[in-house]
């Protein structure tokens, strides 16, 4: 452990169950070599509970593994036999089951073996982290805390950071820069109250949903259609949600708040409802059991019926006069309109509002140094769009404080508790000077911590100060700006990144502009992916009208852009995350270089919707296919190449993307998405620092030609025959076979890209001009999935 950052060379997590070997895979994502610990095994190899464990990795979806050898880099052991080698860790964290007594007994036996120095933390979702340190020898109190990852690690961007009033304020600051930088997380101090933030509000807010929605008598269909998107929270709603996480999870939580909130006003609504026990008992607690509140019976999803205890059939249908109140924008305008309530659906939305504002303003002091904590909580570990006090603030403060007041006033909250004083005082929770901290009565400004400073961009809260950066030249498609330096950064505007025309000019604009006056170019979107490909819809309407050549220019304007970033004087750096599909990641492989947050997903996708690669993609792969093998057989790595392209694989993960060879070795992946900016900023100005200088633009290289096309053939072939593929499909793959070698020529003639690209546009209009691929299009547009025709 050094003054100013976390050294962890190896870590241990004890407990090989779900929770603690998908943080073991997210370690070893970050370069970290873990040991997993759990029970010693009389039947078998002695660590054999923790290598079922590591095995378990490589077969859950989603992929705990960023890439699937990466369980190699996980050592099973045991509590028996090896606990000696914990003094070679410098970060422990205990995720075994959430009982005291389990906990004490193993407390008792790892801490005599935890060297001085390193790092000892609990995955506790709820237990207090001051009666857990009581367990501890004096020596490592300070070095003790919680650290609460939420499921599943990997993906969940929340992780509460929880200390007890013996940890030392550095190990907060180490832990705090470590999981941020490291683990890519979004990290929020918590204060050692039962369930924390995330799960005590999250929690909370489900229990109000049950409560309400029993008390109005709303199915749990009915109920996840009112509380998905529509107020701005996940598709997984309320009940999905538990069947997700698991409905003996969601009791435990249950549990945890009845036992240690008997204080809470609103204390009667912590109990398991009574359909709840059945299905515990039942063992239907959900995805995981193949049952919980709903079910799959053939391909059909029911749900249950809570007063017969049967399943029926789903009916996710709203009022019109409800989607009607759903449908206003203002936010203040609906939640006034919700707070009449006019019907069942109308009058359970409000109660929800209402209790969720009510719950928060409560237990605000108690719970969280400020309310930037709850909304990011919620934010994170729950995925709403935005937290309890943000949607309270743009609805109008002191209007739904009043409207509150009303329902406590008359009697409808059902609870014996007034709103604190303090919510009359102020107008906003969130403020350009800081959050809202009950306790304190003032407003505390965001941690200033180092790593925090390689956050160009974080995520705001809704009344906080942005800081948009300084903006040279912006149209409809696209916006140049920069950070008031010499780096010159292109964020598309269009929906999802699309390509189109517009943006190509504007891509086109950038470029000429930082050759001119800019030492790089950086490609990033502050929202959203980095780019799902072309405007597939502006495609398929000039197809309909047989506009054939406006097609062609976009096609041969894109190409010659992505030529031009190619071979531009200034370096250009692909700042990626999330989806780069198609022509998206056609644009971030002609950039000089790559960086990639871990969950980016990228592919050439474009078989799915009846077409090919055709801005460069293909000529890319083919030219790195003959770089990559050097002298030897080119033919093993352009069948694999081919393969991805022809069945539209996307990588699970950046790490997936290195080796499909859509990123490259040099390119570098970023554990936080908010640091990208920050990284991709680095190598632009770290290329123009070494002179800079693009690659020859006069290249040619060997093709694979007749015998490359026949051989791919011969795979399409035997798909075809074997009923893998349709007829459709096998016109589409020999043409892609045909593009990536080079056309019919002979083996090994030299082409150059502008041959490539050709071939990419004579072979992407006639497939337009399909019948099929039309279909494929049209079927892709109605329902955002792919069709096999």
């Amino acid at each position: 452990m050094t003054d100013h950052k976390l050294q962890v060379r190896r870590a241990a997590v004890l407990g090989a169950g779900v929770m603690g070997a998908q943080i073991a895979a997210h370690l070893t994502a970050a370069g970290i070599p873990v040991d997993l610990y759990d029970l010693p095994s009389d039947d078998g190899p002695r660590s054999k509970l923790a290598a079922e464990g590591i095995k378990r990795l490589t077969k859950l979806k989603p992929a705990p593994l960023a890439r699937k050898d990466l369980a190699e880099f996980i050592r099973p052991l045991n509590f028996a036999d090896d606990l000696e080698s914990l003094a070679d860790c410098d970060f422990i964290i205990e995720a075994v089951a959430e009982r005291m007594d389990i906990k004490r007994d193993l407390y008792g036996k790892i801490a005599p073996n935890i060297r001085d120095g390193a790092i000892f933390a609990s995955n506790t979702s709820g237990l207090s982290i001051t009666d857990l340190s009581k367990e501890l020898p004096e020596s490592l109190r300070g070095r003790f805390c919680g650290v609460h990852f939420f499921n599943p690690p990997r993906y969940m961007h929340l992780v509460e950071l929880i200390p007890h009033a013996g940890t030392d304020a550095k190990v907060m600051d180490l832990l705090e820069d470590f999981l941020t930088r490291n683990l890519g997380k979004g990290v929020v101090r918590a204060r050692d109250t039962a369930n924390f933030i995330g799960n005590r509000v999250g929690m909370f807010s489900l229990l109000s949903t049950m409560h309400h929605a029993d008390r109005l008598g709303l199915g749990f269909d009915t109920v996840d259609a009112l509380t998905g998107p529509v107020i701005g929270r996940p598709k997984s709603a309320t009940f999905r949600l538990a069947d997700v996480v698991g409905l003996d999870t969601m009791g435990n939580v249950i549990n945890t708040m009845k036992n240690q909130l008997e204080g809470d006003p609103w204390h009667a609504w912590f109990e398991q409802p009574d359909w709840l026990k059945r299905l515990i008992e039942a063992g239907a607690v959900g995805q995981k059991a193949g049952a919980g509140v709903f079910r799959k019976e053939g391909k059909t999803i029911r749900v249950l019926d809570p007063s017969t205890g049967e399943y029926r059939d789903t009916d996710y249908s709203l009022p019109e006069d409800v989607q009607k109140t759903l449908a206003i924008r203002d936010p203040g305008e609906k939640l006034a309109e919700l707070a009449k309530c006019e019907n069942a659906h109308t009058e359970f939305l409000w109660s929800l509002h209402r209790d969720l504002f009510h719950y928060c303003a409560y237990h605000l002091a108690e719970i969280a140094d400020s309310a930037r904590e709850v909304d990011l909580a919620i934010r994170w570990g729950y995925g709403w769009k935005i937290g309890p006090f943000e949607i309270w603030q743009s609805a109008g403060w002191q209007a739904m404080a009043n409207l509150v007041k009303r329902d406590i006033e008359q009697g409808r909250t059902g609870v014996d508790a007034n709103l604190p004083d303090w919510v009359g005082s102020i107008e906003a929770a969130h403020t350009p000077e800081g959050s809202w901290a009950a306790d304190e009565a003032r407003y505390l400004p965001r941690p200033d911590l180092p790593v925090f400073q390689r956050q160009y961009q974080p995520v705001r809260l809704l009344g906080e100060k942005t800081e948009s950066g300084n903006t040279v030249h912006e149209t409809d498609s696209i916006r140049l700006w920069t950070l008031d330096d010499d780096i010159l950064i292109a964020s598309l505007k269009s929906k999802m990144a699309v390509i189109d025309n517009g943006v190509v000019d504007g891509l086109n604009e950038a470029i000429e502009r930082a050759e001119s006056g800019y030492e790089g170019l950086v490609i990033w979107q502050p929202n959203g992916p980095f780019s799902a490909g072309a405007n597939l819809k502006a495609a398929a309407e000039a197809i309909q009208k047989g506009d054939f050549d406006s097609v062609h220019d976009l096609v041969a304007g894109f190409q010659a852009v992505n030529l031009r970033l190619r071979y531009s004087t200034v370096p250009s750096v692909a700042a990626v995350r999330g989806l780069a599909l198609g022509g998206g990641l056609e644009l971030a492989m002609h950039a000089a270089t790559r960086v990639a947050h871990l969950e980016s997903y990228m592919g050439l996708v474009e078989a799915g919707v009846g077409l090919l690669p055709a801005g460069g993609g293909l000529g890319t792969l083919a030219m790195q296919v003959v770089d990559d093998t050097k002298a030897g057989d080119t033919y093993p790595l352009l069948e694999k190449r081919y393969k991805q392209v022809a069945m539209g694989q996307v990588a699970g993960s950046a790490m997936e993307a290195r080796e499909m060879g859509y990123l490259r070795e040099h390119d570098r992946i970023v554990m936080h998405e908010h640091e990208l900016l920050h990284a991709a900023h680095f190598e632009a100005r770290a290329m123009a620092a070494a002179g800079y200088r693009p690659p020859m633009a006069e290249r040619t290289f060997p093709a694979a030609g007749d015998v490359g096309i026949a051989t791919l053939k011969m795979l399409l072939v035997n798909m075809l025959e074997g009923h893998f593929i349709s007829e459709h499909d096998y016109e589409i793959g020999q043409r892609i076979a045909t593009v990536l070698c080079g056309g019919e020529i002979d083996r090994g003639s030299k082409v150059d890209e502008a041959w490539i690209h050709r071939l990419e546009r004579e072979h992407f209009l006639e497939l337009c001009a399909m019948e099929k691929t039309q279909e494929r299009i049209a079927h892709m547009l109605k329902t955002g999935k792919p069709m096999r025709n």
